[in-house]
């Protein structure tokens, strides 16, 4: 389980607990049906914030999604906020059912770092880029710039990032969460070949969405 999911599955293991035994002292129906409510909300959120072992692939030019989930996009466009050019935006969607657990794309440090408070539309829809809550992270690689926001969806209501500027980040490395539904825009300049198409599925940290190439 990840570490985000500590206090709400405990907070809920406790109360199911207390209820539960309340009711059998007090032969209360109410008391039966609230912990039951309870245990299937905290088998919910032992789902939600299982944190399955990923393992990286061993090619240093390998990129590698930062996210579970379904690609739902693959566009070129501007992006003058970091890269300053023309890049690939790859939307990646995460469904309440996928892991939310987030990794590093590509090695590199930390050199831009912005959050935006932002609103809740859903997560799939193209505006919900720029306007919902998001953190945006830019990395400076040894190919280049590259950058990818994660976005809140419409039941998302808490962004994790564990990283910090100019911190030096491995590819794979977990740095954070986006709970319950959302979306992960992933920013790819002219030097990464993209080996992924729209309708592809992903599993964060392990499957490779492109490679660097070499200068």
């Amino acid at each position: 389980m990840s570490k985000e999911g500590f206090a709400a599955t405990t907070f809920l293991f406790i109360f199911a607990l207390l209820v539960g035994l309340s009711g059998l002292y007090f032969h209360n129906t109410a008391m039966y049906i609230l912990a039951g409510i309870t245990t299937i909300l905290l088998i919910f959120s032992l789902y939600f914030f299982r944190d399955p072992k990923r393992t990286p692939p061993g090619d240093r030019h390998a990129i590698v999604a930062p996210a579970d989930g379904k690609i739902i996009e693959i566009t070129r466009q501007n992006e003058p906020e970091y890269i300053g050019g023309d890049a690939w935006k790859i939307s990646i969607f995460l469904s309440i059912f996928d892991v939310h657990v987030n990794y590093i794309p590509l090695a590199g440090l930390v050199d831009y770092l912005r959050y935006n408070k932002g609103k809740f539309h859903a997560a799939f829809k193209d505006k919900a880029s720029s306007l919902n809550e998001h953190t945006f992270i830019g990395i400076r690689s040894e190919y280049g710039k590259y950058a990818f926001k994660q976005i809140a969806g419409v039941l998302a209501r808490r962004i994790v990032c564990d990283i910090r500027q100019d911190h030096s980040v491995r590819t794979g490395q977990k740095f954070g969460m986006i709970k319950f539904g959302s979306r992960v825009d992933l920013f790819l300049p002219g030097w990464a070949t993209i080996l992924v198409k729209e309708g592809d599925r992903l599993r964060a940290g392990e499957s490779i969405i492109g490679k660097a190439n070499a200068k």
